[in-house]
């Protein structure tokens, strides 16, 4: 007769380690993160499960950093600094960095960068300060020491079943997983945003291909508008890399039978979204290739290893950031950074923007410390797309600027945790921001915050 349920025997598991910090989750915020401890002369593990870093600019395909600009009174500049200047610098050496260009409307500044030289830039950016990188691991459960402190991490990989202890740990694994598994508050919308299946296009003849970014759109648009084609999502992004004749290509959405998004936290409804995301990258490849100029002999060169997920779990930590504080380009007294990304909100069928509403607008809001607090457990950090935000509030500060905020302001204030003695919660917010500065990151509090006209 079948059971529901199979019972494991309890077991002992081999320590592999200690460490004063550990990191779950080597995307931008991990990888900032354990730079910032390590430099702060802490032991420090990074736990990745992939064999590389970058989190989705490299294991989603994205290959863009989005974030790193605002547009302050008109002029465009980077407001994201600290050990993310180090990183661009390294790239910058392995001739693996684009100039940034214009998107979204011509109104914010990204920069694409080629995914192999920023799997090694993050490589020596996190060995250079002594951190340690442990790949092909997956965090599966944690251990507690009383109702509010990790002991450790449980983790699975090819060597077996083995813990990790942390004196401080930080959850940058996305989903945040270490903080649901250790009883922090966290939320999950019922709407999700829509997930998507990066690919790379080669073969382009970039001279004829000009501003193609701008042709693939308008002839995406003519085609749903004769009603001879239907594609999964308005406002496409095409766009060359590094080598012009290399172009990404993010047009995807993922989506279950009954038009919901794939949930990044099931994995059934992931399987379903790989298969479906290739499906897409088939028909509008085809699309693309037939339709526009200059990409008559191109090729799929590269879907990326996982779909990129926008949006699962959510901490509840001491403040969360919300869409009213992007807008309003708010300050916060607990600034740890800033962050001058629109919302980018994934809809069906669609990607709707909004930007700040002030005329002459600072472009940019600040970012709190307590964004990265979560409402319980003393010794833990949560950074990343799960940190402590609304939706509308992630649906701007989960993309790559932001999440080097807050990876360096989480590794920075362990250290400070640890020395003092204390807990996430009670940190000295005015040492954290004094060796953050010192660190060479921008908190943003040399320019007025925004003042938006009350509405009639």
């Amino acid at each position: 007769m079948s059971r529901s349920t199979i019972h494991l025997p309890a077991r002992d598991v081999p320590v592999m380690g200690e460490y004063d910090v550990v990191v779950i989750g080597g995307g931008p915020s991990g990888v900032l993160a354990a730079t910032a401890a390590s430099r702060a002369g802490l032991s420090t593990l990074l736990i990745e499960r992939y064999g590389f870093l970058g989190g989705a600019g490299t294991m989603g395909g994205l290959s863009t950093f989005c974030g790193l600009h605002a547009r302050v009174h008109g002029e465009d500049k980077l407001v994201v600094h600290g050990y993310a200047d180090e990183l661009l610098d390294r790239l910058t050496a392995l001739d693996g960095l684009n100039a940034p260009h214009l998107t979204i409307q011509d109104r914010l500044l990204a920069v694409s960068f080629d995914i192999s030289a920023y799997k090694i830039a993050a490589d020596e950016l996190v060995l250079a300060g002594g951190a340690e990188l442990l790949f092909h691991t997956s965090a599966v459960d944690v251990v507690m020491s009383d109702v509010d402190t990790i002991d450790g991490v449980i983790v699975e990989s090819k060597s077996g079943r083995a813990a990790v202890r942390g004196r401080f740990f930080i959850d940058g694994s996305g989903d945040g997983d270490i903080a649901a598994w250790s009883g922090a508050p966290f939320e999950r919308s019922p709407d999700l945003m829509y997930p998507s299946l990066m690919f790379r296009i080669n073969g382009v003849d970039p001279v004829e291909a000009g501003e193609a970014w701008k042709t693939v759109q308008r002839l995406m648009e003519e085609a749903e508008a004769a009603g001879t084609h239907t594609f999964p999502r308005k406002k496409p992004i095409v766009r060359p890399q590094r080598n012009p004749l290399e172009w990404r290509a993010n047009l995807t959405q993922l989506h279950n039978d009954d038009g919901s998004p794939v949930d990044g936290t099931d994995v059934h409804q992931l399987t379903r979204g790989e298969i479906q995301g290739r499906q897409q990258v088939k028909d509008t490849f085809a699309f693309i290739r037939d339709r526009t100029p200059g990409f008559q002999n191109s090729y799929v060169v590269d879907i990326a290893p996982q779909i990129g997920i926008r949006e699962t779990r959510r901490i509840n930590g001491l403040y969360q950031l919300t869409e009213s504080d992007v807008l309003d380009c708010v300050d916060f007294d607990d600034t740890i950074g800033v962050n001058g990304w629109p919302v980018e909100a994934h809809v069906v069928g669609d990607v709707d923007f909004r930007f700040p509403g002030a005329t002459d607008s600072r472009g940019f809001n600040q970012l709190p410390y307590r964004m990265i607090v979560p409402a319980r457990v003393d010794n833990l950090f949560v950074v990343g797309r799960c940190a402590s935000m609304t939706q509308g509030g992630q649906s701007s500060g989960r993309v790559t600027g932001p999440c080097f905020v807050m990876g360096q302001a989480a590794g920075t204030a362990a250290a400070l945790a640890l020395a003092g003695g204390t807990s996430a919660a009670n940190v000295d917010v005015s040492a954290l921001q004094a060796q953050l500065v010192k660190d060479g990151a921008y908190l943003g509090t040399d320019l007025p915050a925004d003042v938006v006209p009350a509405l009639a």
